[in-house]
């Protein structure tokens, strides 16, 4: 199995430093696995504050784990060699959230095309250059034609994000890191912007970590889904199963905000929050001051994952009976998924 990336345990906190401030968890004890034989789409769900933007910076090596290893072809990244890191930077390719912060308003949009095919040597020639970006343009949908020559403004934020994903395309990476990459395009576009990453995979053979806080598109994008809640995975498991049959209370909150036509279409589940029951200083579930199952085993301590079904996990007590995992085997959960279904 060739291995792409691996992220190992991975905790991140905040804060502390000389004056012994609180410390805050971005992210704790994470694991997750990129294989290169199986192209997957894995989104990362979860509200503001959860980790999930933390995780992103991590396998981009923007931010440093507190504990933990982000590795790359088996070499943890904050090790890298000059010549990996150039490797790493070809390899693994990002889309952010906001497309307009990456143009310079002063260059046409061709500018930021032609940088990236300098910058990593993908043409020997103009003319080579030119072709190779009709080519990543017309790959995921805009016609050059009534593209290139045109300032960031006179395009919409859609086209905008469209040429990004074009710019990652253009280097062939393995990965990409999609950082809430359709929260800031309207509606008609979005349909768009999720083909194009699916193409990726299916055309391509990229893989894609969609960062997101909108479980919509994550279930009409990903194959596997993680949930994140206050840093940590609270379930895990293939988008189906997760949405049709959530597991993790956290998960079934997020289900029943999920405005649908019909209201009797939904996760049809009581979530409703009983008082906070959460001990100081405890170690609590996260979760507990929120969950309309909490019991006092809840408020004792944290739960940890359990195997709820094969290619499933979840952190809630109610699982007791499953078998308990360790948190670095959560990758192992999402490959054999990955695996079952490039099979």
């Amino acid at each position: 199995m060739g291995v792409l990336m691996e992220v190992r345990e991975v905790s991140k906190r905040f804060g502390g430093g000389v004056f012994g401030g609180r410390h805050v968890v971005g992210l704790d004890g994470v694991s997750f696995t990129v294989d290169e034989e199986h192209p997957s789409i894995t989104t990362v769900v979860g509200e503001s504050g959860s980790g999930k933007t933390t995780f992103a910076r991590l396998m981009l090596g923007v931010t440093s784990p507190t504990s933990g290893e982000v590795l790359y072809r088996g070499t943890d990244i904050a090790r890298l060699s000059k010549a990996q890191r150039k490797r790493f930077r070809r390899d693994v390719q990002v889309v952010f959230q906001d497309p307009y912060d990456v143009y310079n308003p002063f260059y046409k949009v061709d500018h930021v095309l032609k940088t990236t095919v300098a910058r990593f040597g993908l043409a020997r020639s103009g003319d080579a250059s030119d072709e190779l970006i009709e080519e990543a343009l017309t790959a995921i949908g805009l016609r050059p034609e009534s593209t290139l020559g045109r300032y960031p403004h006179q395009l919409s934020g859609g086209q905008r994000q469209r040429i990004m994903v074009a710019r990652a395309l253009l280097v062939r990476p393995a990965l990409i890191v999609a950082d809430e990459p359709v929260s800031m395009v309207d509606a008609s576009m979005r349909a768009s912007i999720l083909r194009t990453l699916r193409r990726l995979k299916t055309d391509f053979g990229i893989s894609v970590v969609y960062i997101t806080h909108d479980l919509t598109t994550a279930y009409q994008v990903g194959d596997q889904m993680i949930v994140l809640y206050k840093g940590m995975v609270a379930e895990a498991g293939n988008v189906d199963s997760v949405v049709h049959d959530p597991k993790h209370p956290y998960t079934q909150l997020l289900l029943r905000s999920v405005p649908l036509p019909d209201p009797d279409a939904g996760w049809s589940g009581d979530t409703k929050p009983t008082r906070p029951r959460r001990a100081p200083g405890g170690e609590s579930c996260a979760f507990v001051d929120r969950c309309g199952f909490a019991m006092d085993v809840c408020v004792e301590r944290m739960p940890p994952l359990y195997r709820t079904e094969p290619h499933r996990t979840a952190a809630c007590f109610r699982y007791e009976g499953a078998p308990v995992m360790a948190r670095g085997e959560l990758r192992d959960v999402l490959t054999a998924r990955a695996e079952a279904e490039g099979g």
